[in-house]
C-alpha cells in the first residue's frame, strides 16, 4: 500500500517556493487519507499500520496533473487535488497537486509510474 503525491514545481513562469510547496504536498496527501478513511477503509488501515508509504513526484503542468487525478478516479482509486486558492503566491486559483492513494502499488503505478520524482 501506498500514496503518491505528485506535484508542479512552477507556475506562472516561476518557482514554487519550497514552503508552498511543502504545504501544498501536505494538503493533498491529508486530504487523500481522510478520503480514503471514508470510501477504502482496510487499504486505509493497512496503509496506516504499513508505514505510511508516500512518494513524491513531480509534474510539468497543472494540466497533467488533472490528467493524473482523473486517472485516479476512473480507476477507483482515493485521489484529492489541491487548487491553491491564489492569495499569497499565485494570482489565482491554481492547481498545484493531487495524491493517489493509499491503494496497492500495482494500481498506483500503472498511472505515476513513468513520474520523476521530485
Amino acid at each position: 500500500m501506498k500514496m503518491v503525491i505528485v506535484q508542479i514545481t512552477e507556475a506562472e513562469g516561476k518557482q514554487i517556493p519550497t514552503g508552498k510547496l511543502i504545504s501544498q504536498g501536505a494538503h493533498a496527501a491529508v486530504t487523500a487519507a481522510v478520503i480514503a478513511k471514508d470510501s477504502y477503509p482496510l487499504g486505509y488501515k493497512l496503509w496506516m499500520e504499513g508505514g505510511q508509504t508516500k512518494i513524491v513526484c513531480r509534474a510539468d503542468s497543472p494540466e497533467k496533473l488533472e490528467a493524473i487525478f482523473m486517472a485516479g478516479k476512473v480507476a477507483g482509486i482515493p485521489t484529492s487535488k489541491i487548487i491553491d486558492k491564489g492569495k499569497t503566491v499565485f494570482a489565482g486559483p491554481t492547481l498545484t497537486a493531487v495524491a493517489i492513494g493509499p491503494a496497492p502499488a500495482e494500481m498506483i503505478n500503472k498511472i505515476t509510474g513513468q513520474l520523476p520524482l521530485l
